[in-house]
């Protein structure tokens, strides 16, 4: 009798930081917000991102500058944190669903990904924590 071994399965149980309804905080919101008045115009704007956030860097990718205003907001960087999982869910909307390694820096590193679109996915993610922050 053959033992098969299934990995990858499409039955696995997804992390649950992969959840779209997780509990959100103020801290959320000010942690977009930030990220969002790093990246105040497109000249502020790394577009070749590495995923190497340096502190005293001119220009920041999305995710160094979400990287930054975690640090900023929560005195650390918090990888999963609520409104960066936002980002990267709204990336994979306005994307159609795109598969990325990283979601972050393959969105942000995209040819066609324009300063607009990066600015679009911190509004949309900071308006579905927004929502949900109101609802009780």
């Amino acid at each position: 009798m053959a033992i098969v071994a299934l990995t990858g399965c499409a039955s696995a149980p997804q992390p649950a930081y992969e959840d779209r309804d997780q509990p959100v905080s103020v801290q959320d919101i000010e942690i977009l917000d930030k990220a969002d008045a790093l990246l105040k115009s497109e000249a502020d704007w790394n577009r070749k991102d590495t995923r190497e956030c340096q502190p005293d860097a001119a220009t920041l990718s999305l995710f160094c500058a979400l990287q930054k205003a975690s640090i900023s907001v929560l005195g650390e960087y918090d990888h999963r944190r609520v409104a960066l999982q936002e980002v990267r869910f709204a990336i994979e909307d306005v994307s159609g669903g795109r598969e990325f390694e990283h979601r972050m820096m393959d969105f942000n590193n995209l040819p066609e990904t324009s300063f607009a679109d990066v600015k679009k996915v911190l509004i949309i993610a900071r308006d579905r924590v927004s929502k949900r922050l109101q609802t009780p």
